[in-house]
């Protein structure tokens, strides 16, 4: 199947369920950009996790494997490496570049300052958020950026947050894309995040999903001389040129 940018980006959720029968090519301006493909987990000889990480890329790697949450929440305790865990599979989380940090950064600073003396709370990574699309399928992510606006409220007694934010940045690179364009994304829209930025320092755009009922309800891109605008928060807006100025 061939289909334009404009057509992924308008029935996003649609084309991931699609991507699971047959490949997608997305094409832009008539010249093919890109495919969405299914994700095939990987055929391992044993049962048991490798000693030692292999990075496929320097920002973003995986074990090539799926493990059980207990085996997960084992690595963390025997590790200082930083991980995710999601749908099952582990994920090794190394230091990102510049534009990665000086796009945070900027994007903490505006969120800080427009929601001070409101109940939520800005918080970058790392910050582990748990997000169950089932009680028996939990997955523990640490997104670049989120606001938490139940903090108080879902502390627990060992003073971990067990909520779901209501908005969520992730900054692209190209190790991570896949990740947060396709499994990241349906993971956040699954699980009760209302909002989600997609921050693309090569492009120097940010794309907002708005999520309602496990589904993308509305989106838009921004670039150039335009500023971010929030769907959930009014007044909430980021200008590109700030968030991208190297």
């Amino acid at each position: 199947m061939i289909i334009n940018s404009t057509e992924l980006q308008n029935n996003f959720g649609k084309y991931l369920m699609l991507a699971a029968q047959e490949e997608i090519i997305i094409t832009r301006n008539g010249t093919e950009i890109a495919k969405l493909t299914a994700i095939k987990e990987t055929s391992v000889k044993n049962n048991t996790l490798p000693d030692k990480v292999h990075e496929k890329a320097p920002e973003y790697s995986t074990y090539g494997k799926k493990a059980t949450y207990e085996e997960f929440l084992q690595l963390k305790q025997e590790s200082d490496e930083r991980f995710e865990y999601i749908d099952g599979e582990i994920y090794l989380l190394a230091s990102p570049r510049t534009a990665h940090q000086i796009a945070i950064t900027e994007l903490f600073g505006i969120f800080y300052n427009f929601f001070q003396g409101t109940n939520c709370t800005p918080m970058i990574s790392p910050y582990d958020i748990e997000l169950r699309r089932t009680p028996e399928n939990i997955s523990i992510v640490q997104p670049d950026m989120m606001i938490i606006c139940d903090l108080e409220e879902k502390l627990n007694e060992d003073d971990y947050y067990k909520g779901v934010p209501s908005l969520v940045v992730e900054v692209l690179s190209k190790s991570t894309r896949r990740k947060d364009l396709i499994q990241k994304l349906d993971l956040y829209m699954s699980c009760g995040v209302n909002e989600y930025w997609i921050v693309n320092p090569d492009n120097k755009e940010i794309t907002i999903y708005l999520f309602e009922d496990n589904n993308i309800s509305d989106n838009a891109t921004f670039k150039n001389n335009e500023a971010a605008q929030s769907f959930i928060f009014d007044g909430l807006s980021a200008e590109i040129q700030r968030i991208f100025r190297v």
